[in-house]
């Protein structure tokens, strides 16, 4: 069964059908085929989206779409230029930090490259760097709003393993960190080694001018995630605070967005919002096709036949989930993967929420790589530079991703520390 429905879902996917209605068909017609009630589809797909975690989704991107529009990107973008722009290679600095804070608010890599983007990449190549390095730096920081706490693909991974939501956020930012650190030290080497840029020097002034003008839009990671982290307010809860602080701020402080715009910005969220749980829903049925064939099982007796050794299990899932995140949508993909492979994570005692956030942090890698990496085409489109180029120009960055995968593969701690540390879990 299970092969019969990977199959079809392969098929209809390189047909170019959508993915949702490529892993829905083949969902159906594997049902058809062995004789199972349609029925079982309908309840598996209501049931997978009656959550109350999972309205985060819709409100987060509702979030990230008033920010690019309330002019929150922008002044995250200045602050940044503050904090670490006299650094060598300075606006590649920037171009991370900001998107570490952007992250911080929607948890959106597409959001990251559409409302940042155009502003970062101007603003480098303007400053003497290459277009193509400019453009491939926008594109990996991006990811990072995909690890970062509030991530929705978080989100979406807790809670299809039944782990604590607020738990594999916080333990999201050990990877998040480790990932800034290491980008910063490549765009560093790379600006001394080939002169990129001149350090961004700002008067105490006007520096301090800047910072205090971005204080209602940087202090919003700072109000979102310190409610959720101590308790006051739920991961929903959050998303919620999310919408009506970036509202607020956009409507009354900056003045940059109209409430006559608030009804458009609610259609395109709840667009981008069904794509995603459409995927949820149908992913659903296929993880029931999964269960009744016993692919968990297989799994989990092929794995141990080769180590029972849960830091080469990693280290071989590590492998393994940057190839699918190369050809598969990553929030499809953690769905189909983590049914498959959670009885294998519990057998050999890996922690599940380690696993969930190590699933995350992996496949959001394929964000930015061929051949169908969301981030990728998305940058292309708003850089003018081609995939390929984008590509090369990334190389750097994504040994970085490796590193640091290997690292979180093997040092649990980098997850658990902090999520014991902000959740007491």
């Amino acid at each position: 069964m299970s092969w019969c429905l990977l199959l079809i879902f392969a098929g209809l996917s390189l047909l170019g059908l959508p993915l949702a209605v490529a892993l829905g068909a083949a969902a159906a017609v594997t049902l058809w085929i062995y004789d199972l009630p349609l029925s079982i589809a309908a309840q598996f797909m209501y049931t997978s989206v009656n959550s109350f975690l999972l309205l985060a989704v819709p409100l987060f991107i509702l979030a990230g779409q008033i920010m690019e529009r309330g002019g929150l990107s922008e002044r995250i973008f200045s602050a940044a230029e503050v904090v670490v722009g006299r650094l060598r290679g300075g606006l590649g600095h920037v171009n991370i930090l900001a998107s570490f804070v952007f992250g911080g608010i929607s948890g959106s890599a597409i959001a990251d490259v559409t409302s940042l983007g155009p502003l970062e990449i101007k603003a480098m190549t303007n400053r003497g760097y290459p277009r193509d390095y400019s453009a491939a730096l926008t594109m990996i920081t991006a990811t990072l709003s995909s690890i970062v706490p509030p991530s929705i693909l978080m989100i979406i991974a807790a809670a299809s393993a039944g782990v604590s939501v607020g738990g594999a956020l916080a333990g999201g930012l050990g990877p998040a960190v480790l990932l800034t650190i290491g980008f910063f030290v490549v765009n560093y080497v790379a600006a001394r080694r080939h002169g990129y840029g001149n350090e961004v020097r700002v008067g105490l002034r006007e520096g301090t001018r800047t910072i205090i003008r971005s204080l209602p839009s940087t202090g919003a990671p700072v109000i979102i995630l310190g409610g959720m982290f101590t308790g006051i307010v739920t991961p929903t809860e959050a998303a919620a605070l999310a919408v009506a602080y970036t509202l607020l701020i956009s409507v009354l402080v900056h003045r940059e967005l109209s409430l006559k715009s608030v009804p458009g910005l609610l259609i395109t969220a709840g667009r981008t919002a069904g794509t995603v749980l459409l995927i949820v829903m149908v992913a659903s049925v296929a993880s029931y096709v999964f269960t009744v064939d016993g692919l968990p099982q297989r799994i989990t007796g092929l794995v141990l036949s080769l180590t029972t050794d849960p830091t080469l299990i990693m280290l071989l899932l590590c492998f393994v989930f940057i190839l699918v995140g190369m050809f598969m949508e990553i929030i499809a993909a953690s769905l189909i993967l983590i049914p498959v492979l959670l009885p294998v994570i519990k057998t050999v005692g890996i922690d599940p929420l380690h696993f969930i956030v190590f699933l995350v942090t992996a496949l959001s890698m394929g964000l930015a790589t061929p051949p169908v990496g969301t981030c990728l085409f998305a940058t292309s489109q708003v850089s003018g530079v081609s995939i390929e180029k984008l590509t090369i120009a990334a190389v750097p960055f994504y040994v970085v991703n490796i590193i640091v995968l290997a690292i979180v593969a093997v040092w649990p701690q980098l997850v658990l520390w902090p999520a014991h540390l902000l959740t007491g879990l």
